[in-house]
C-alpha cells in the first residue's frame, strides 16, 4: 500500500530471511527499494540526502519495541527533514507519548515527543492480531512534526537535561531532583529561591510541569548563572 501511494519507498529491514519474501511480495513495483541493514547502524542523514535529494520524508514503521525510543529520538533530535512518523509501538508507550502533566503516564518521553510533535493515537491493535500472540497490546500513533518547537528556550540541551532530572526520581520533589542530579552549579538554597521567584511552591514535583513551565525553569536557571554537564542521553526518555 505504501508503494501504491508514495512516489518512492525506502524500506530498512534487518532480518535477512525476510528479504526474499519481500522481493516476491513487492514484485512489480519499481518505486520501492529494500535495504537489509540495522536501522540503528544506518546513516540516516546520508540515506535521505542520497536517496531523496534531502527532500522531506514521512516515516512509517512497525518498530521493534525494545528500540522504539532510540529510533524516535534519533529521528527527532537530529533535525532530519521528517514531516510525520506513523509507527506501531507498545500501547503503553503510545500512551506516554501523548500523556498530559499530572497523569501517571506523563514523563520525560511525553515532554520529548510533544516538544517536537503533535501526537495522536490512530488505533489500538490487540494481541489477537499477531501470531505468535504477544502479551501486550499495541497501538499505531501518528506524530506530526511541528514546523517550530512547541516552546522556545535559550538552551535546548539544558531544557532536556532538566526534564530528565525532573523525572529521574519521580517520588522526589523537583527541588531535590535538581539538587541531587542536576549538577547545575547552583546550591539548594539558590534553587529554592529560584523556584519561589517563579511563583512555585518548593515542594512542586516535575510531573506537574508542562512544556512552558520547563522552558521558564530553563531560562531562569540560565539567568541565575546555572549550567549543564554535557552528556547527551536519550535512555532516560521512557
Amino acid at each position: 500500500m505504501l508503494a501504491e501511494n508514495a512516489r518512492r519507498v525506502l524500506a530498512v529491514e534487518i532480518d535477512s530471511a525476510l528479504i526474499p519474501i519481500l522481493g516476491q511480495t513487492l514484485d512489480g513495483y519499481d518505486n520501492i527499494e529494500i535495504l537489509n541493514q540495522d536501522i540503528l547502524k544506518t546513516n540516516l542523514d546520508t540515506l535521505i540526502r542520497e536517496k531523496n535529494d534531502g527532500r522531506p520524508i514521512k516515516v512509517v514503521a512497525n518498530l521493534p519495541y525494545y528500540i522504539t525510543t532510540p529510533i524516535l529520538m534519533e529521528l527527532l533530535e537530529k533535525h532530519y527533514p521528517v514531516t510525520s512518523l506513523t509507527v506501531m509501538v507498545q500501547k503503553e508507550v503510545a500512551g506516554r507519548m501523548q500523556a498530559i502533566p499530572g497523569t501517571k503516564d506523563y514523563g520525560a518521553l511525553s515532554v520529548a515527543v510533544q516538544y517536537y510533535c503533535d501526537a495522536e493515537i490512530a488505533m489500538v491493535v490487540p494481541p489477537s492480531c499477531f501470531m505468535p500472540r504477544p502479551k501486550v497490546a499495541s497501538a499505531v500513533i501518528m506524530l506530526r512534526v511541528l514546523p517550530e518547537r512547541r516552546v522556545k528556550t535559550q538552551n535546548e540541551d539544558l531544557f532536556f537535561h532538566i526534564v530528565k532530572c525532573a523525572f529521574g526520581q519521580r517520588r522526589k520533589t523537583l527541588l531535590n531532583s535538581l539538587s541531587n542530579q542536576g549538577n547545575l552549579g547552583l546550591s539548594k538554597e539558590e534553587l529554592t529561591e529560584l523556584l519561589r521567584g517563579l511563583g512555585w511552591d518548593e515542594r512542586i514535583r516535575g510531573e506537574t510541569l508542562g512544556l512552558p513551565e520547563f522552558a521558564r525553569l530553563t531560562d531562569a536557571i540560565i539567568h541565575a548563572g546555572g549550567a549543564k554537564p554535557s552528556e547527551p542521553d536519550t535512555a532516560v526518555f521512557r
